[in-house]
């Protein structure tokens, strides 16, 4: 059976209103067709006969329908200056790859590889946004790969701070025609991280399939080159407090914002709330990024506070196998004071059974508030306080 593991955040930010409930936003009604009406009555005021009497008057209704303008759209990739799709699967981005250094233990249920490719600064991006990758090759059908999507791990300036690389972590590829390892990591590269777990399993009729994205990545050795093309973005603001619930293959998104917050320094940005992670996996081998997790709790030790969850390791007081919700559920108290206030925002990735774990936690804690908890979370949802991506 596959091993899966799950992380949690819920981070908080500063606010005047730290101790009341969150309201949910107020919800313009759409747009109603407006419809006119315009009479015009035609007629003769100079009747001088009988006749002209009984004639008729004519009378014309001229109905016409306006269609409401169209507001113009305003994006909100645009108003935060966010760049996508500057590079197409036809015509990439060549990059090359400048570290891959696999990030799991020996014995961790799967592999996971941390990958640095040079951009040389063609490649902007914000934290939050992925990237996609093409692998070398024709798939079955004789046609190019097509591309897959990864969350990029790195901030916007790098793992080097220079702007000029990219990390990657998930299961594809970089839209790549071959990326490599390299221990020489010049900072005058540019680059982007991927953070990638090789994709292994054994399909109904006994044939082992590997991924082709993820294998083509974590076989990269040395200085090969590679394609790449940006999409999507989810750059968020610093007054916040955030709380994340995550399986450990999401990590890398979280690790982006999370350099952000805590190992760099910006004139425009500075983080003042609480960041709170909590990262589930089947075994400590598989637990990536510790160490600078731990770094991060170090340096700020009031803003961050991390708690994992390893589910073949721990267990709780029952007994029960340490997952994400059985290690929320230790906080359920203090998540829930959190969860009242209107700066709170909680991004889950994972699997299905996580949030329906955290939604058991909460029922009871909100009705002791006299606050339906499904209800409450909707409200949530609709101020994009409530963030959950599970499969």
């Amino acid at each position: 059976m596959a091993s899966a593991a799950v992380t949690a955040a819920v981070g908080s930010l500063p606010s005047s209103k730290s101790s009341s409930l969150s309201k949910a936003p107020s919800i313009s009604p759409a747009t109603l067709e407006r419809t006119s009406f315009h009479k015009a009555c035609l007629y003769s005021r100079s009747v001088s006969t009988a006749s002209a009497r009984k004639k008729p008057v004519a009378v014309r209704a001229q109905v016409t329908t306006d269609a409401p303008a169209k507001a113009a759209k305003v994006s909100k990739k645009d108003d935060e200056g966010v760049v996508t799709n500057k590079y197409k699967p036809k015509e990439p981005y060549v990059g090359t790859c400048l570290l891959n250094s696999k990030i799991t233990g020996d014995d961790a249920p799967g592999e996971t590889w941390h990958m640095v490719f040079s951009t040389e600064g063609e490649v902007p991006y914000r934290e939050g946004q992925s990237i996609g990758v093409i692998a070398d090759g024709i798939d079955k059908n004789g046609k190019p790969h097509k591309l897959r999507l990864y969350s990029i791990a790195s901030s916007a300036i790098g793992d080097f701070g220079d702007s000029k690389t990219v990390s990657s972590h998930g299961r594809g590829s970089l839209c790549t025609r071959s990326m490599c390892s390299s221990v020489a990591t010049p900072r005058r590269l540019l680059q982007v991280s991927l953070c990638v777990k090789r994709l292994v399993y054994t399909n109904e009729q006994g044939e082992v399939v590997k991924g082709v994205c993820s294998n083509f990545l974590s076989r990269r050795r040395g200085e090969d080159n590679g394609t790449g093309r940006k999409r999507d973005a989810d750059a968020q603001g610093s007054q916040r407090n955030r709380h994340h619930a995550r399986h450990r293959n999401w990590n890398r998104s979280f690790r982006s914002f999370l350099w952000k917050m805590f190992f760099e320094k910006h004139h425009d940005y500075k983080f003042n709330g609480l960041a709170w992670l909590f990262l589930g996996v089947p075994t400590s081998s598989s637990l990536l990024y510790k160490e600078e997790f731990e770094k991060m709790k170090e340096r700020a030790p009031d803003s961050f506070r991390v708690d994992y969850a390893v589910s073949r390791e721990q267990t709780n007081e029952k007994g029960e196998k340490m997952y994400i919700q059985t290690r929320m559920a230790e906080y359920a108290g203090e998540l829930w004071e959190l969860l009242k206030k209107d700066n709170t925002f909680v991004y889950m990735c994972g699997l299905k059974g996580m949030e329906k774990g955290i939604d058991d936690i909460m029922v009871s804690l909100a009705a002791d508030d006299g606050i339906d908890w499904l209800s409450y979370k909707r409200e949530l949802k609709r101020a994009e306080q409530w963030n959950v991506e599970i499969g």
